[in-house]
């Protein structure tokens, strides 16, 4: 299998680790679901439950997957926004960018949401995953643009600490001061006050608008790790900077853990504890794969992931437009036929991913990227 290409710029680490996150989502997770249903082997069935979101509270592996893609993104600015100011490139041609690719997110978002061509606004859907990495993203960017890494590190600091005392301390009519349940919370509430259209939950929305602003913070994290990858190997060692990453890791986990007893953690509402829990999760994984891909150079493994990497956006839109599920039945429903019903299951999921995967490597091996 070829080894992946990349320019010198370009971490392959963040392209594969980006590709091993959207594999989950793109039948990775089914998979897993299946063997764990169909053979009810132990580490299948406590993977498969990994694989779930906690009913409110708590944190598992899946909670991880969108928060990562938005940490990269982070961890991805240092390197295409630093280059260009490197080159002396105006911060308002950098900053126009920024925010024109943010808004063409939250536009794709609300057209993944909700098809082509829809006109009933008052019934639309707009909080999306992809609205909230484009704003997230956009608002991170802006501050590493115009920002020096102390005064990024105090908008985290504050983002995080804001959001603690926003939820903790604003009353939502009928309920007390710092409730957290869908009904009472205020980021729900700001969210059906504000949000047009209709929100996921009726009360509640987990890509509101109110909970997108610690959604800033995640990929601040991914800043300050792009930050680290990007400076200049005299002055820090490849090794350090794997251990620098796993450090702050750890450090991020216990903060969040122990801010967890006061302020628990949710995906739901992009609580400060969940930025830092995921964030330190998403350090951990980022330390590992920088080191075993660009710092060991084991590279060869990487191929599968780089290509849905490569394509991140477009892995998670074209599900929802062309059926790879009836084209993995025409093309090994008759060989699947053969097997026994779970062999037939699994076979089938394993082909859906298959079939997704070669539509990918179509587009990588004609370099026909969807750069926004």
């Amino acid at each position: 299998m070829p080894t992946p290409s990349t320019p010198s710029s370009r971490l392959l680490s963040l392209d594969t680790l980006r590709g091993f996150d959207m594999f989950w989502i793109s039948g990775g997770e089914d998979i897993v679901h299946l063997l764990a249903k169909t053979t009810g082997w132990a580490w299948a069935v406590t993977l498969a439950g990994q694989l779930t979101h906690p009913e409110w509270n708590g944190f598992r592996a899946y909670d991880l997957i969108f928060p990562l893609f938005l940490f990269l993104a982070g961890v991805s600015t240092p390197f295409s926004l630093g280059s260009r100011l490197a080159k002396g490139i105006p911060r308002s041609e950098l900053l126009r960018k920024v925010v024109r690719r943010g808004l063409l997110l939250v536009a794709l978002g609300v057209l993944y949401n909700n098809g082509i061509f829809r006109t009933e606004w008052a019934n639309m859907r707009y909080g999306s995953v992809l609205g909230r990495i484009g704003l997230g993203g956009m608002f991170a960017q802006i501050i590493y643009l115009y920002f020096n890494p102390r005064a990024q590190f105090m908008w985290l600091a504050g983002i995080l600490l804001g959001y603690w005392a926003f939820m903790m301390l604003v009353p939502v009519p009928g309920c007390e001061a710092g409730n957290m349940t869908m009904e009472c919370n205020p980021a729900s509430y700001v969210d059906r006050l504000l949000m047009p259209g209709h929100l996921y939950k009726t009360i509640h929305d987990p890509e509101g608008l109110a909970s997108t602003i610690p959604a800033i913070a995640t990929a601040l994290m991914g800043i300050f790790a792009g930050n680290l990858l990007r400076s200049d190997i005299s002055a820090i060692t490849q090794i350090r900077k794997v251990l620098y990453l796993a450090l702050a890791g750890v450090v991020s986990l216990g903060i969040a853990y122990a801010w967890n007893m006061v302020f628990p953690i949710n995906k739901n509402l992009w609580t400060s504890s969940f930025v830092l829990c995921a964030g330190g999760w998403s350090l951990l994984l980022l330390a590992l794969f920088y080191g075993i891909v660009d710092v060991l150079n084991w590279r060869r493994w990487t191929f599968f992931f780089v290509v849905i990497g490569m394509n991140s956006i477009v892995i998670y839109l074209i599900g929802h437009f062309i059926d790879f599920e009836f084209t993995a039945e025409a093309l090994f429903g008759g060989a699947l036929s053969f097997f026994s019903e779970p062999v037939r299951i699994v076979g089938g999921a394993v082909a859906f991913v298959l079939v997704q995967w070669a539509f990918m490597y179509l587009l990588y091996r004609n370099k026909l990227f969807l750069r926004i």
